[in-house]
């Protein structure tokens, strides 16, 4: 069989998932129930909270009724804990479940009444201490449940185990008698739910004697524990035939597994739950005492029998232990019985000579909002400062009322029904039915208690025994007494409502109406308090005047003339008053006492001239903070001169001999991260060799701490001037890692946006980056703008944004340029000819020539053909001519130049800087794009039909490439044109200006009036002209070549010919490798 501490675990494991997993409230208070009936002391049972320290700090009492009072308090105090805990673990938390306010009337009276309240709720995590109350640390997003859980579980025990020691049902009271020893004093009558075999007897007076216990019974339980007073026992021994649990029935059932025996009803309750189920048990016949008759046994419930003991006002003593005689029939039955054997009466007292008491005065009385019990004299409350409202007087009775006990929290006879409880709106303590107003704060229950729908009690209901009635007079009395001090209290709220909105405090009509006893106090302030005051501020001077006198009595030589006492204010007088509640004396006392603590923390904070303190004290109406100003602002106003002054900051001696003080400058001014940083940027601007600026020091040792990195730093040398800056006065590009000091910075971007192309503003040192490149350009000139609005002056940058926008233009579709005076703009016509709005003159906006009276009507190639057919100075200039209508045209801004393509194939437009080869129109380049290129410098990759290539073939070879694809071409001069020289314009270099001139060279028989070079050009814009592939001319070592410079696999097949490789190879080069595609193509 399974240990007590093993049942112990397993009951707290299962109530505990059925607490935080929301199960039905019947099967908590179940559990609850099973672990308070195990005999085991507390300091065994309760493993998170101290339930001995908690009950023995929380049960102070003389006797046995004290002590069950202070009980029952805590189990109040529990209960509400309980509350806590539940909410806790509940998935729907209540929205300000993390704080609880010690300004809750509740919580005050209740849990912070009792020792060890607050700890409970530390357990739950309510470890955090705030000004006004308790809470869940920030860091703590929801609560543990489980501990939660835990720790509420222990409490619900607890709290039953209370209930059922101040109900005497507790099962084992020894283990709390032994820590509570004025428990072990039961007094006659308080015990009703368990029968003894010992009673008392009534004396001649009235009153009991209590009669001695045997020393030793036998149980079913065993022998019981005893106390440290042999004379006593712990607790009156049950009967052992009667149940174990309850005591009073006889056993009916006996458990084999839980060794204990139970009646009918105990054993219906106690095996009803999953875990007690399947518990073996033995049905027990009971046997009859002889001389008793047999009849069927009946089953009288618990609650029947609370009742009848709770309407028997004292119990039945009778002077036989064994019997006991029944006052209706006289028939004498056993002790047993509970019921007469005859007349089913139940057992009544024999005495009718028992007289009440008389109702003890009214000593104290308990608020109705907030449950706080106050002093009878006490008009308002102590906490809420309600009035003393509706407290009904002590009424004699002549027959007890019959109100129904309430039940402990579920225990056996309450199964814990969730409808025979009801939880209070206000202070959510729990209530049991039949119960219409709540047993702690007396408010209403909020809906009506359910019907009760169980039989009556077949049990005849035994009338109470008369009581003498008693004199009314005092019952009058304290009714007119209560009535008067209700009156009053509505009185005196109404005058503070009304003193309110007069702007007067309740504290001043309280005081007011106390000296002046006018019903309208606010007069009596108004035309007498003013005397008052000043009368209280005459008092405190003559008095601080008196104690200065005589502390400086000993000094004759002294002069006082100028004494002229403490001078308090009218604040400070009324203050006074009201401390004093109304009289003079003991507030100028109060005032002259106040005004001396005032004195005494000025003083500790450095003020030591107390004549000053007074005098500052006196004029801020005796404001502690006013005063502290008046007294800061003489020390302050160097400071505020300093500040508010128009003179610059003095500059940092460096070579002051104090270096803590240069150091504390440069940590207050210069905002250094340490202490040790200032001391390292002293060192460096004391040194000798290198003088450098203070600001520069300070950044740079802001940013280091690395001694020899910053001298580096502080000495960066311009690659352009050759003079040494500072870092901090250095200027670099995002496009390089090049560094100018800003006065070259400044100087190289002016000139370059005045008198250069925007794409000249790149570094001066290393003339990075590459303005050709269109993806980076955007970019750079984004970051650029940055720089050169903080360098340059406000008219370069804005010719620089002038020429960045033009830049931009040149991208757009519709942009033309002039090729009358090169300026361009926007053209949204949809006609050929366009006038430029700058010279006015026309040109077509398709081929970009002069506009000519035979151009309208027809397209650009037709106005070429009819020109060259009918223009007789068209005619005589021959191809030379051709050559210049087939110019240059650049790729980017679509500029055109009537040059020649011939010489030099690299061309630098001159209204964008855009670098292109005149054959291709590919750009010149220094970081090349093209994967595995070995080639640095100044590059362009062109195609294989570029005239790059071609121009270093013989002119027979071409014309033998044009045959072939039957091309016509010229090979003598045209009639009339001039011969002997070459005319073709190109762009030549001399010194170091680039201008436009004639050829000049001399011309070749059969190259149609041009020099070689440009017939070649003129063979090589016809073949461009038509599209036509000069891979099939190529010899054997030219293949090769080609094939390695596009990246074409040249390997040879097993076995293959020199014919058939050199095929294959060309085939596949003019597969894989097409011809240029911006090589220009236009008709002859």
């Amino acid at each position: 069989m399974r240990s007590l501490s093993e049942q112990l675990q397993q009951m707290r494991s299962q109530t505990e998932l059925c607490l935080y997993s929301g199960e039905r409230q019947v099967e908590v208070w179940a559990g609850v129930m099973a672990m308070a009936n195990l005999p085991l002391p507390p300091g065994s049972k309760y493993h998170h909270i101290n339930a001995e320290t908690l009950v023995i700090e929380n049960s102070a009492g003389a006797n046995r009724k004290e002590t069950l009072a202070s009980m029952q308090r805590l189990s109040t105090a529990l209960n509400i804990l309980e509350k806590y805990g539940c909410n806790l673990t509940n998935p729907n938390r209540p929205k300000y479940w993390r704080t609880v306010k010690h300004n809750n009337p509740v919580f005050r009276a209740t849990v912070d009444a009792i020792q060890g309240g607050r700890g409970v709720l530390s357990l739950y995590g309510y470890s955090l201490q705030e000004p006004d109350g308790l809470s869940f640390p920030e860091n703590i997003l929801t609560p543990d449940v489980g501990r939660v859980a835990a720790v509420t579980l222990e409490v619900m025990s607890l709290r039953m185990e209370i209930e059922m020691i101040i109900k005497e049902a507790h099962p084992h009271p020894e283990f709390y008698e032994r820590i509570i020893p004025t428990l072990r004093h039961k007094d006659v009558g308080l015990n009703t739910d368990v029968v003894g075999p010992q009673f008392t007897a009534h004396s001649s007076s009235g009153h009991s004697k209590s009669l001695g216990f045997p020393s030793k019974h036998h149980s079913t339980r065993g022998p019981s524990h005893s106390g440290a007073d042999k004379g006593h026992k712990s607790m009156q021994p049950k009967h052992p035939e009667n149940c174990s649990i309850c005591g009073i029935f006889r056993i009916s059932v006996h458990c084999v597994t839980c060794l204990q025996g139970l009646c009918s009803e105990c054993d219906k309750l106690y095996h009803s739950g999953a875990e007690r189920a399947g518990h073996q048990r033995t049905k027990v016949t009971a046997t009859l005492p002889p001389g008793a008759k047999t009849r069927k046994h009946r089953r009288v419930r618990h609650s029947i029998w609370t009742l009848l003991l709770t309407e028997t006002p004292l119990f039945p003593l009778v002077c036989s232990s064994s019997s006991w005689k029944c006052v209706t029939c006289s028939r004498t039955n056993s002790s047993q019985d509970v019921l007469c054997e005859a007349c089913e009466s139940p057992r009544r007292g024999l005495s009718d000579r028992a007289e009440e008491k008389p109702p003890a005065s009214i000593t104290e009385w308990q608020c109705k909002s907030c449950t706080v019990v106050n002093s009878a004299s006490s008009v308002l409350c102590e906490v809420c400062e309600r009035p003393r409202l509706a407290t009904r007087p002590p009424v004699t009775l002549s027959h007890p009322p019959i109100t129904p006990p309430r039940p402990p929290a579920p225990v056996l006879g309450m199964p814990g029904d969730p409808d025979s409880q009801w939880v209070c709106q206000f202070c959510t303590y729990l209530n049991y039915s039949p119960a219409t107003v709540c047993e702690m704060c007396d408010l209403p229950r909020p809906e009506p208690p359910p019907l009760n729908r169980r039989p009556p009690s077949p049990v005849r209901r035994v009338p109470a025994l008369p009581v003498k009635s008693k004199d009314p007079s005092p019952e009058s009395q304290e009714s007119v007494r209560q009535r008067l001090l209700k009156e009053e209290g509505l009185k005196l709220i109404q005058l503070i409502r009304d003193g309110e909105k007069k702007g007067i405090s309740p504290e001043e009509v309280y005081t007011s109406l106390s000296v002046s006893q006018d019903p309208q106090p606010w007069r009596w302030m108004k035309s007498d308090l003013p005397r008052i005051l000043a009368q209280i501020q005459n008092l405190v001077c003559t008095a601080s005047l008196q104690s200065d006198f005589s502390r400086s009595s000993a000094d004759t030589n002294k002069d006082r003339s100028s004494e002229k006492g403490i001078q308090i204010s009218k604040s400070e007088a009324k203050q006074a008053w009201l401390t004093a509640g109304g009289d003079v004396q003991r507030a100028a006392t109060q005032a002259l006492r106040d005004r001396q603590k005032k004195v005494e923390e000025l003083s500790s904070l450095g003020f030591s001239d107390l004549a000053q303190v007074q005098e500052v004290l006196t004029q801020s109406g005796g404001q502690l903070r006013g005063a502290l100003a008046l007294l800061q602002r003489s020390i302050l106003e160097p400071f505020h001169e300093r500040i508010w002054s128009d003179e610059p900051e003095p500059a940092v001696d460096v070579h002051h001999p104090d270096k803590d003080r240069i150091c504390r400058r440069l940590l207050a001014v210069y905002d250094l991260p340490s202490w040790g940083r200032c001391e390292l940027a002293l060192s460096l601007l004391l040194e000798d060799s290198a003088p450098y600026a203070l600001e520069d020091v300070v950044q740079a040792v802001r940013e280091s701490h690395d001694r020899e990195f910053i001298k580096r730093v502080l000495a960066k040398e311009c690659p352009i001037c050759l003079s040494v800056f500072p870092h901090s006065k250095m200027q670099s590009l995002t496009s390089c890692q090049c560094s100018v000091c800003c006065g070259c910075f400044q100087q190289h971007f002016t000139i370059a946006v005045r008198d250069k192309h925007i794409r000249d503003m790149v570094c001066p040192v290393c003339w990075e980056p590459d303005i050709n490149d269109p993806e980076h350009l955007n970019s750079y000139f984004s970051t650029l703008d940055i720089q050169l609005r903080e360098c340059l002056e406000p008219e370069v940058y804005e010719l620089f944004h002038k020429k960045l926008t033009e830049q931009a233009l040149i991208k757009d579709p519709k942009f033309l340029w002039c090729c009358h005076c090169s300026y361009g703009f926007i053209y949204d016509g949809d006609q050929l000819k366009v006038t430029c709005f700058q010279c006015r003159n026309s040109f077509c906006a398709q081929c970009k020539k002069p506009w000519e009276s035979q151009h309208t009507g027809l397209t650009c190639e037709q106005f070429q053909t009819w020109k060259r057919e009918n223009d007789p100075e068209y005619q005589k200039q021959g191809l030379a001519g051709y050559l210049r209508d087939n110019g240059i045209t650049c790729p980017n801004c679509r500029f055109q130049y009537a040059l020649s393509k011939g010489g030099c194939m690299h061309f630098c437009c001159s209204q964008c800087r855009y670098q292109f080869c005149s054959g291709c129109n590919n750009p010149f380049h220094t970081t090349c794009a093209v994967d595995e290129c070995s080639v640095s410098g100044l590059h362009a990759h062109h195609p294989r039909d570029c005239l790059f290539y071609l121009r270093d073939w013989e002119p027979s070879r071409l014309q033998a490439l044009l045959q072939n694809n039957k091309v016509a071409f010229n090979t003598e001069a045209p009639p009339g044109t001039q011969t002997g020289q070459c005319g073709v314009l190109e762009q030549k270099d001399e010194g170091g200006q680039q201008s436009d001139s004639a050829c000049g060279t001399q011309t070749q028989p059969g190259h149609a009036g041009l020099c070689e070079k440009h017939y070649r050009e003129y063979l090589v814009s016809l073949i461009n002209s038509s599209s036509l592939d000069p891979a099939p001319l190529y010899n054997s070592t030219e293949l090769l070549l080609a094939c390695r410079r596009y990246k074409v696999d040249e390997g040879r097949r097993d076995g293959e010919d020199n014919l058939s490789y050199y095929t294959r190879l060309l085939q596949k080069l003019m597969d894989e490798v097409p011809l240029g595609d911006k090589v220009p193509r236009k008709k002859a």
